[in-house]
């Protein structure tokens, strides 16, 4: 079998990963010319994900780059602590989970498990049609499946099933990411700062000498999309000024961060995830937006049902039907968004914050605990096949 994955984050080479185990001839194609480096920090959550996990041999790479936070905790302007809740809190499943570790720490942990794969970066893919492929090279190729493992924005799912506005849900806002220089005194807690007018900053600890940075705000429409990286930062800037805490100094670094990322928050929901010979995979597919938090979660264990599918029907239509099957239940309570959604997360008045705060601080308590214990635990929503193609590496 032939298999093209376009998208080289999470999805792609896990799924290529497990695709290579079972015999397949695979290529991933990304558009970024090497390995994206940073990114926030993921989670790896859920007893499937960890299993998956297990089952790739992963498990000591991933905790060596693994992120020690021990909580989260919500500040006001000065600094001052107004709530906590450890990372403890719903037996490691909570705010901050068990396992965490940046984005680029985990890809390339990833990457360098898919030994046997053909990579191709800084090339993309520009027309498909059945199972043929053009790329912006000017290659071309036939593959028996191709997949769409490139994430909310997918030229993949553009080209085969329609564009963004089928599929993609604006939630209200917007987010960036960037690195910054371990102020020293986070004492390996996750910090998070709302200001009025619906504005969040954030500092979270990493290993190495530095933190990532997170200044999000709410906006009625997506009216700042696919904006040059100057322009983002001037939103940012002036969405921002006045924020008080630690803003001024997180702006003053985000010029010279090396791996800034600026997006609207978005919902992705596909009713079908295939089409012909090409299927979707990861947040191309379904994504229940940052405010979720299961999607490294239900890529890893998707890569996972989809090369166990693959590999067991032969047949690409047959798997993908089955795949969906099997994955539908656990998507679905993936994508439910926690209460109040994007207006929770960055209350525009000060009424608002003070219930924000005021919910953080009963987090942990009846009966709060028994409605975050549900949505933390989305995550135990299916069991996985065993598929003997995976079991056993082939040399």
């Amino acid at each position: 079998m032939r298999v093209l994955i376009s998208g080289a984050g999470i999805a792609g080479p896990a799924l290529a990963f497990w695709l290579h185990r079972a015999g397949a001839e695979v290529t991933v194609v990304e558009r970024a010319r090497a390995p994206r480096p940073g990114g926030h920090a993921v989670d790896i959550r859920g007893t499937a994900a960890r299993t998956v996990v297990g089952r790739m041999g992963l498990r000591e790479p991933i905790r060596a780059h693994q992120v020690d936070e021990r909580g989260f905790a919500m500040v006001d302007r000065a600094g001052r602590r107004l709530a906590e809740v450890p990372a403890t809190a719903f037996g490691g499943e909570g705010i901050v989970a068990e396992i965490e570790i940046a984005r680029g720490d985990l890809a390339r942990v990833l990457l360098d498990a898919t030994e046997g794969v053909g990579y191709r970066f800084g090339d993309r893919i520009t027309a498909i049609d059945g199972g043929r492929v053009t790329f912006a090279s000017g290659d071309a190729g036939e593959y028996d499946v191709i997949v769409g493992a490139d994430g909310v924005h997918s030229a993949t799912r553009r080209l085969v099933f329609g564009p963004d506005q089928r599929f993609v849900r604006y939630l209200g806002g917007y987010t960036s990411y960037f690195t910054v220089p371990d102020p020293g005194d986070l004492d390996h807690w996750m910090l998070m700062h709302n200001a009025t007018g619906g504005r969040v900053a954030m500092i979270r600890p990493e290993t190495g000498g530095t933190a990532k940075a997170s200044l999000s705000f709410m906006h009625p429409d997506p009216g700042f999309d696919r904006l040059s990286r100057p322009d983002a930062e001037r939103v940012i800037t002036d969405r921002l000024a006045g924020a008080g805490w630690r803003v001024p100094e997180l702006l003053a670094a985000m010029p010279s961060a090396g791996d800034f990322y600026f997006d609207s928050v978005n919902q992705v929901r596909v009713d079908r995830w295939w089409s012909g010979r090409v299927v979707l995979l990861g947040d191309a597919g379904w994504c229940g937006s940052p405010l979720a938090g299961q999607g490294t979660s239900m890529s890893l264990v998707g890569a996972y049902v989809l090369a166990g599918e693959l590999a067991a029907a032969g047949d690409p239509e047959q798997a993908f039907a089955a795949y969906q099957r099997e994955m539908a239940d656990y998507v679905r309570s993936g994508l439910e968004l926690p209460p109040g959604g994007m207006r929770m997360l960055a209350p525009r008045s000060r009424a608002g914050i003070g219930l924000r705060v005021l919910s953080a601080r009963m987090m942990t308590r009846w009966p709060a605990r028994q409605i975050m214990a549900k949505q933390f635990t989305k995550g135990e929503r299916i069991t996985l096949r065993d598929y003997p193609a995976l079991a056993v590496q082939r040399r």
